[in-house]
């Protein structure tokens, strides 16, 4: 089978692109590409990540549904009480609702967005 398409970018909405993009440049040490009020691209890791700034963005809620998270990342690392105090540093707000913490951890970024830190698995 043919690809139809090559993966892009992941993008996401923060009425303060630049802020958003601090925060993920911090957390993932990503290189900043292209900056605007509007725009902010970011590349690291063989990855890109678009902040786009939306004027009436709502965060999404986390657990619940009034507003739906939509999607989420899923961000490997090796020590998951290191990397959540980290990311807590670099702005990340803890969730209150933990599914499974011994597994994974939520955190919620500046913008709301949900985020997962998880342990890498096996590559058995």
């Amino acid at each position: 089978m043919t690809a139809i398409a090559r993966f892009g970018a992941i993008a996401l909405d923060s009425r303060d692109a630049r802020h958003l993009a601090q925060f993920y440049r911090a957390l993932l040490d990503f290189e900043i590409r292209y900056e605007s009020d509007d725009l902010v691209v970011l590349r690291g890791s063989g990855v890109t990540l678009t902040i786009e700034r939306v004027a009436d963005h709502i965060p999404p809620e986390w657990p619940g549904n009034r507003v739906p998270k939509q999607m989420h990342l899923d961000l490997f690392v090796t020590d998951l009480d290191v990397s959540e105090a980290a990311a807590i540093g670099c702005g990340a707000v803890k969730a209150q609702f933990q599914p499974a913490p011994d597994r994974w951890r939520v955190l919620l970024d500046p913008a709301g967005h949900p985020f997962c830190l998880t342990m890498a698995p096996n590559p058995d």
